[in-house]
């Protein structure tokens, strides 16, 4: 150092924390299909169909997106309220998926068993 002085150099640290923000979706993992029980419908203020099917229409989303409904917060927030195994239809086993916020998903189903998956081009 040039004249034997120090240099103090405020350095300041900047972290910065990518938190990847998630989207939650409604799913069923076993044969038979998705549906919902009577207490996701009361839950939800809407009227019970007696078979616990549940459409974008019941919770008033306008999409050309048929599952849209299963990302749905409200539903979301019921189905975690109630409990997994209390809000499962009665031939459904309701599990709820994180995907990032910012993917363009899909839903598939074989017999009932749904997936997520990223929507990609196909010919």
């Amino acid at each position: 150092m040039v004249g034997g002085g120090t240099i103090s150099s405020p350095t300041a640290l900047v972290i910065t924390t990518i938190k990847e923000i998630k989207m939650k979706i409604a799913i069923n993992k076993c044969f038979g299909g998705f549906s919902l029980s009577k207490s996701v419908f009361e839950e939800l203020g809407v009227k019970w169909d007696n078979d616990g099917y549940l459409s974008n229409e019941a919770l008033g989303i306008k999409s050309d997106d048929y599952n849209k409904y299963r990302s749905d917060d409200r539903l979301i927030e019921a189905i975690e309220k109630i409990g997994i195994s209390e809000a499962s239809g009665s031939m459904a086993d309701i599990v709820i998926v994180d995907v990032p916020d910012d993917i363009e998903w899909e839903l598939s189903n074989y017999d009932g068993i749904e997936s997520i998956h990223e929507k990609h081009r196909s010919w």
